[in-house]
């Protein structure tokens, strides 16, 4: 996901396309508060795909991006933009890498730190999301159930996420960010429950990179 460097680091990323052999998800007809407690509580691990759209505070647009998502609870999980450029941002449950090629730099923090109330720990966390967010339902609209996630902490790095569910998955994203950024994010080729490689969820600072630690 690409906000600023923090929001950026928090990954909110999110996830997620028919289901087959996954009994006990919400059906569509049900509350999206219904469904994102059913996907929390079912879905384990994921693999998908990525697109995004962002426009900042003036409307403008920034270019497309798209990529792979990969996910296990509690809290690891793997957000690779692969178009239009390279970025790397993995949390392997304690810390959370930003890895940018271009600008050759590794960003670490601590994953409490940059997930916390994050769009990130939406989908990606465990336990209960009323400790950390605000819960609204919102119309359904585009053939999805909606929710909006307002953070309950003023350093949250986000205004409120929207979270479009269909099926008992979550669709779509869409995100204000403290910056007065919108982004848009459409999850496809979900595969859920899948066995991860462990290595999927590790980062080794590659030689040519600074690592900058913010913790």
């Amino acid at each position: 996901m690409h906000f600023s460097t923090r929001c950026r680091a928090q990954v909110a990323a999110i996830m997620l396309c028919g289901l087959a052999g996954l009994s006990g998800l919400a059906r569509a007809a049900e509350p999206a508060r219904v469904q994102l407690q059913s996907f929390v509580d079912q879905v384990k691990s994921a693999t998908g795909q990525f697109s995004q759209e962002r426009t900042d505070a003036q409307g403008a647009a920034q270019k497309p991006q798209g990529g792979f998502f990969a996910f296990q609870r509690p809290g690891k999980f793997r957000w690779e933009v692969r178009v239009p450029y390279a970025q790397l941002i993995v949390s392997d449950g304690q810390h959370v890498y930003q890895y940018d090629p271009d600008l050759q730099q590794v960003t670490e923090r601590r994953a409490n730190q940059a997930v916390g109330a994050s769009p990130a720990a939406l989908l990606f966390g465990s336990g209960s999301l009323d400790q950390a967010f605000d819960l609204q339902s919102r119309p359904d609209h585009d053939g999805l159930q909606w929710l909006r996630a307002v953070p309950k902490t003023p350093d949250a790095g986000f205004v409120h996420a929207d979270i479009g569910f269909a099926d008992g998955l979550p669709r779509r994203l869409e995100l204000l960010d403290a910056f007065g950024q919108v982004s848009r994010i459409v999850f496809t080729g979900l595969k859920a429950n899948p066995v991860i490689p462990a290595g999927q969820f590790q980062f080794a600072v590659p030689q040519d990179a600074d690592l900058v630690k913010m913790d």
